[in-house]
């Protein structure tokens, strides 16, 4: 049976665990809010390291973060801080745990206020994902849009989003379909660009 082609992600060729994660979950669009805060809590996380160092980790990090419910994040304190800073089984970094606990607060905050975190997203770029036909070599590390969502969710309070993170968890959650047009992906993933009717 031929392997079928894939983006040309370093170190992902031969490696199954990597692969089935561009084959069944990049790129598919994200719609549930709360599993878009997951997602940029750990590009958060991901900051100054590859991305298969944290999903390799992801099981863990569910682990000690409660599988990222907001409600209970948002509770964690002093006691839960020191057990994430001990926790060997996740990136252990005052700042990326600060940022994430302040995250559920914000997250929660905004459904307060009737705001909804995936609406803020899908809103920003027009309600359906952004079709792109990359070739190799072409994928930005960043876009304008990219710059527009940083802002946009710093200006809420959340940290460690800038530009070049928020444009990976686009890519990731299917805010945009990065995959390469000669990517198998590709077109499977622009058959599920519309929101699923409830």
């Amino acid at each position: 049976m031929t392997e079928p082609t894939r983006c040309t992600w370093k170190g992902m060729n031969g490696d199954p665990f990597y692969e089935a994660y561009h084959d069944h979950e990049w790129g598919v669009p994200e719609w549930d809010s709360r599993a878009l805060w997951e997602k940029l809590v750990l590009d958060g996380f991901q900051a100054g390291l590859s991305w298969i160092t944290i999903l390799r980790k992801r099981e863990a990090f569910r682990a000690a973060f409660a599988d990222f419910d907001p409600e209970k994040v948002a509770r964690f304190d002093e006691t839960d801080r020191a057990r994430l800073m001990a926790d060997a089984g996740i990136i252990r970094s005052n700042g990326k745990i600060d940022a994430a606990i302040s995250g559920a607060r914000i997250y929660l905050d905004m459904r307060e206020r009737g705001e909804d975190f995936g609406k803020l997203l899908w809103d920003m770029v027009g309600g359906a994902p952004i079709q792109n036909q990359w070739r190799a070599g072409e994928v930005p590390t960043q876009t304008p849009l990219a710059v527009e969502m940083s802002k946009a969710l710093k200006a809420k309070g959340f940290k460690f989003c800038g530009p070049v993170i928020v444009y990976a968890f686009m890519e990731a959650t299917g805010l945009v379909n990065d995959h390469l047009v000669t990517c198998f992906r590709h077109k499977e993933c622009k058959a599920m660009g519309h929101r699923p009717q409830p």
